[in-house]
């Protein structure tokens, strides 16, 4: 019984614990100071580039080879050519890349001198095998004497993320530039594995689909990050473009029912939200399967479904937390700086005096930040089942402390004694214990008086016992004692001890008729409760025979 109280208390108290670091305020903090990091990560995105201004045309080219002036690369993709004319005034080494998206399917770059005289040419992209000479960029070497030199760069792809405009810069430039953008997709993509793997887990262990969802939002992204920003294809060789707008088609819709789910979002309860998520789910399912039928699409039904999950999840938030959601309001915490981050990544197509940042590192930072809030928002939701949990805990401890306490004497009550006969070893011992006296004292004194005697026993008896033995009370004046130790003798000779503090204390009426059994001697525990209780009244036999003699024959049990 004792061990059993002790074990809740210690559940509660590690639930008390988690409440406190569960706190909002906590989770506020964290929120800030991730978005304050990933502000001085923007603040320092130029980087170290000084690129040679490039001043370029871009034609469309059909299929018979025929070329049409354009502004810019089709977002639904296409061949493209690039002509722009760049002058190399020192020998340093240089390098061509491109700057806005590393989303390109094929490329070649054709340089020739002033004498019109081909000097270069590189190929690579996405669906290219050649090898790419940095990590993580399509960047290739120039090693040219200085000069006036033409460039002449054409592109085929199945789509487009934004406007990958080439540029030159020289190498060493380009190898400090390029270092801040490798090591967030790294970090990032480190974050996206990780976190992906907790919410598959809770999913697993919890069962529930609001963990699931969020897990395939992660692992969608992760998909598309790893394959635009070259993860996929300098690591694990894989050159499947599609793996850039497939998974976030799908990943789509599960942010929605993630957003649902999180937020309690139910037909019964907000009819208008829920149908304004049926609406747009629906309208991301027939994304999905237009996309079958047009897959150079794809990534502009991505780009319409990041921008309609972003405001549904705002107008969502805003609702719940008008109603009181407390995880509403923590939820559009953690999404504020997602929005903004978000609609930049899908608007933005040409990031102006920015060439070593990608606007894929935008969103993948996005992104990442935002499933770091979020789960500083599951955290603290984990914190409110606690604290749920430890306020039952606590109401079960009281409610097992009342129903197993006797409410006289403080003692553990009979129904505690079942529990504890339940734990008895086999050497263990019970002994059930009659208190003499209490009727006389009852009739004579009142029951104040035999209160008092009960109390008196009970503390002369407990204090001696401790933590050996323990003693409980029955009811009216049965006791009955338990020992894992099985100390008979001892238990008997306390027994006696506390009888002789009753008469000393007035109580010249007062005795006690005891039987002990071991608990290996009995097969059943009511077995054994009889078998003391034979015992008690054999004791109790003898002693009035004892009495008799002695000629002190008055009946005061």
């Amino acid at each position: 019984m004792n061990n059993t109280l002790k074990s809740m208390r210690h559940r509660t108290s590690w639930g008390l614990a988690d409440r406190a670091c569960g706190g909002m305020h906590w989770v506020r903090s964290l929120a800030c100071l991730l978005w304050a990091a990933i502000l001085l990560v923007g603040i320092s995105v130029p980087a170290h580039a000084t690129p040679i201004g490039l001043q370029g045309r871009w034609s469309v080219l059909s299929a018979d080879g025929s070329a049409q002036p354009t502004d810019k690369v089709s977002a639904t993709g296409g061949r493209f050519r690039y002509e722009a004319e760049f002058v190399l005034a020192g020998a340093e080494q240089h390098v061509i890349d491109f700057k806005n998206s590393s989303v390109i399917g094929r490329f070649e770059h054709r340089v020739t001198d002033s004498q019109g005289r081909e000097v270069l040419r590189a190929r690579g992209g996405l669906q290219d095998t050649s090898p790419n000479p940095f990590f993580l960029r399509h960047a290739r070497e120039l090693t040219l004497p200085p000069g006036a030199y033409k460039l002449v760069t054409e592109l085929e792809s199945p789509f487009f993320l934004a406007h990958p405009e080439p540029y030159v810069d020289r190498l060493d430039n380009y190898r400090q530039a390029i270092k801040l953008g490798n090591a967030l997709v790294l970090l990032c993509l480190g974050v996206f594995l990780g976190l992906g793997l907790y919410y598959v887990s809770l999913a697993l262990i919890r069962r529930q689909r609001v963990h699931a969802m969020y897990a395939l939002f992660i692992l969608g992204n992760l998909l598309y990050n790893a394959t635009a920003l070259l993860v996929a294809r300098e690591l694990f060789g894989v050159d499947w473009f599609y793996l850039i707008s497939a998974p976030i088609l799908l990943s789509n819709i599960a942010y929605i029912v993630f957003v649902i789910d999180l937020l309690g979002i139910r037909a019964e309860t907000t009819p208008r939200l829920h149908r304004v998520s049926q609406l747009v789910m629906g309208l991301m399912v027939v994304f999905v399967l237009v996309s079958l039928v047009k897959p150079n699409w794809s990534l502009e039904f991505d780009r319409v479904g990041v921008g309609m999950f972003l405001l549904f999840g705002v107008v969502a938030g805003v609702a719940q937390a008008w109603r009181g959601n407390a995880l509403a309001r923590l939820y559009l915490l953690a999404n504020a700086g997602f929005f903004v981050s978000g609609v930049t990544a899908i608007t933005v197509l040409d990031l102006e005096g920015v060439f070593a940042i990608y606007i894929e590192h935008i969103g993948l930072v996005a992104v990442a930040i935002e499933v770091l809030l979020l789960a500083l928002v599951l955290s603290y939701q984990f914190g409110l089942l606690e604290q749920e949990k430890a306020a039952a805990l606590a109401r079960a401890e009281n409610n097992l402390r009342l129903a197993c306490t006797d409410a006289l004497t403080g003692l553990p009550n009979r129904y505690a004694l079942e529990i504890e006969l339940e734990r008895l070893p086999q050497v263990g011992t019970l002994t059930f214990v009659d208190l003499d006296g209490l009727k006389h004292y009852n009739d004579t004194y009142g029951h104040a008086s035999g209160d008092q005697l009960l109390r008196d026993f009970s503390n002369a008896l407990s204090v001696r016992l401790a933590e050996r033995a323990t003693l409980h009370r029955l009811g009216g004046d049965e006791f009955a004692v338990t020992s894992h130790a099985g100390e008979v003798q001892w238990i008997e000779q306390h027994l006696n001890d506390a009888v002789a503090v009753l008469l000393g204390n007035g109580y010249q009426f007062g005795g006690a008729s005891f039987g002990s059994v071991r608990a290996f001697e009995c097969v059943q525990r009511d077995q054994l409760k009889h078998l003391a209780d034979t015992r008690m009244y054999e004791h109790k036999r003898r002693r009035r025979v004892r009495d008799r003699v002695s000629g002190f024959d008055q009946d005061v049990a």
